[in-house]
């Protein structure tokens, strides 16, 4: 052969070495793992599990392994101190990547350097919402008459939340203070006891995530307000946005998945092609759509700095909620 046809091949046999070599990183017996920071059952687990399954066939065998603890900091230390080889990858949020950081006076991870983002897979609302029966009892049929009734009965009102420093916690903080009224918080420990004290009357009112708060939507036990995305939410179409009564008000839950720093970059595009593709068939979409959870997938670059930008945010909307948690 040659010289020239060896030269004009190289290049040619060279591309396919590589395919080969990423595609065979997911092709032996070794499993990929998923850390997911929080107990199994909830939104965030439930999509993972979803994604899992449909990712079978592109990267092999997919462990979903759920490490609750410290508010999502006890997964995510182990994801951070991983080996940075693609086969540990784990669930990065609202509360582990911009909340804990300014919540937790020693984090055991950095939120930024320790991680190497691949995509992000859901953005979704939260939603001011009360017990049906409650707000009817109240004379409250919008987030204006909640204020109303809040700023002209002085700590009449109390709200719950998942916990101290959780992101309804500091919605409802938001709330108050740009809505000019007052509501007495009172923690629990997880979203259910709050949603549970919410149904039984136990509290007024609280800001959880669409995804959260669905199933009891739809029975009509409990009576949505507003959302707090800038636009509405097609699962929600006749709910106003909070910003249509407080201007830019917006908060959202997000997650997506993080690897460790340092795992090589053709790694990471891998993983995003595998992940983006599959969140964007039909039939999976379809599926986080049940959970009230709609797939928002991105670049690399744009999860990164997306965490970056709700980093800094959350960093005045902890100091001025006061919430700190030792």
């Amino acid at each position: 052969m040659k010289l020239r046809h060896i030269c004009f091949l190289l290049p040619w046999a060279l591309g396919i070495y590589t395919a080969q070599a990423q595609n065979a990183l997911f092709n032996d017996a070794k499993p990929l793992r998923i850390i997911v920071p929080f107990a199994a059952g909830g939104p965030i687990d439930q999509s993972v599990r979803i994604l899992a399954q449909a990712l079978h066939n592109q990267l092999g065998t997919i462990v979903v392994d759920n490490r609750p603890g410290a508010g999502g900091n006890l997964g995510m230390a182990i994801l951070a101190r991983a080996q940075p080889d693609g086969r540990t990858i784990g669930v990065a949020t609202t509360a582990t990547q911009a909340i804990n950081p300014w919540l937790f006076e020693q984090l055991p991870f950095d939120p930024v350097k320790d991680f190497s983002p691949i995509t992000l897979m859901v953005k979704v609302p939260n939603v001011v919402v009360m017990n049906t029966a409650r707000a009817k009892a109240l004379g409250v049929h919008s987030l204006a008459d909640l204020f109303q009734y809040g700023s002209s009965h002085p700590n009449a009102l109390n709200y719950g939340s998942a916990s101290n420093g959780s992101a309804g916690h500091l919605s409802a903080e938001m709330l108050k203070t740009e809505g000019h009224f007052s509501a007495t918080h009172i923690p629990f420990n997880g979203g259910a006891l709050a949603q549970l004290a919410l149904l039984s009357g136990q509290v007024d009112f609280t800001v959880d995530n669409l995804a959260s708060a669905s199933a009891n939507l739809k029975t009509g036990q409990l009576l949505a307000l507003a959302v707090t995305s800038p636009q509405r939410s097609n699962f929600l179409p006749d709910t106003p946005t909070v910003s249509q009564t407080l201007k830019n008000f917006e908060i959202q839950t997000w997650w997506g998945l993080s690897a460790p720093a340092l795992t090589p970059s053709a790694t990471i595009e891998q993983l995003h092609g595998a992940v983006v593709q599959t969140l964007l068939d039909p039939s999976v979409r379809q599926k986080f759509d049940l959970l009230m959870s709609p797939v928002a997938t991105s670049t690399s670059e744009e999860f990164s700095q997306l965490i970056k930008s709700e980093l800094k945010k959350y960093q005045a909307v902890v100091k001025n909620s006061g919430a700190k948690v030792d």
